[in-house]
């Protein structure tokens, strides 16, 4: 079997034990942001990038109770192992991790973490948002909460914060990182649209968030 469709089909069986914030449309829109993106890149390998974009959530640790899942599934697949190298890289400069992620010096790389981050901000990353929070419990707003500067990396995975303090210790900062040109041209709109909405939530709640 084609490797990129075998390891679909083995991190489906992940994927459908997530919430709707990482679930399977969360990677179909993901792999479409990337090959949007990689149309603008000539060099991108295609491959390496659909692999890590397939795989890149399935030892998520908001999620993963088996934090091997992604070398359970790679083993499977018949890849050399510098295409597995090369994955893993992508993988590893994903992760926003509070602001301590590390660089992406790879075009697959950039293009990969771009994808992601897109489908984290915008109308889409609303949606996400309060239903990561939803599953997780989590306040809509919380007025006396002040977002997060510097944070350690266990500090923003634990601490359980209002779903809008997430966005300005993570999501409104995403655009401004941007690796590619068409990332960055991307960002913009869905990064307005999230302004647009905050402003709106003020103006409904009368509280300053």
């Amino acid at each position: 079997m084609n490797p990129i469709k075998q390891c679909e089909n083995l991190v489906k069986q992940v994927y459908m034990h997530f919430d709707a914030s990482h679930d399977f449309q969360h990677i179909e829109r993901v792999r479409k942001n990337a090959f949007d993106i990689a149309d603008t890149e000539p060099t991108a390998d295609r491959e390496i990038i659909e692999l890590a974009v397939l795989l890149h959530d399935v030892s998520d640790p908001k999620y993963a109770a088996e934090k091997q899942e992604e070398d359970r599934i790679i083993k499977q697949l018949n890849l050399s192992e510098e295409k597995i190298a090369q994955v893993k890289e992508v993988i590893k400069a994903i992760s926003f991790n509070g602001g301590h992620e590390i660089e992406a010096e790879t075009v697959e790389a950039k293009i990969v973490r771009d994808a992601d981050r897109l489908d984290a901000i915008g109308a889409v990353g609303i949606a996400r948002t309060f239903a990561f929070g939803g599953a997780k419990g989590r306040l809509l707003y919380n007025a006396d909460e002040t977002p997060r500067e510097n944070m350690s990396v266990e500090e923003y995975r634990t601490k359980k914060t209002a779903s809008v303090t997430h966005f300005y210790e993570k999501l409104l900062k995403l655009t401004t990182g941007m690796q590619t040109k068409k990332g960055k041209e991307l960002a913009i709109e869905r990064h307005a649209f999230m302004e647009l909405f905050l402003e709106n939530l003020r103006k409904e709640t009368g509280e300053h968030i």
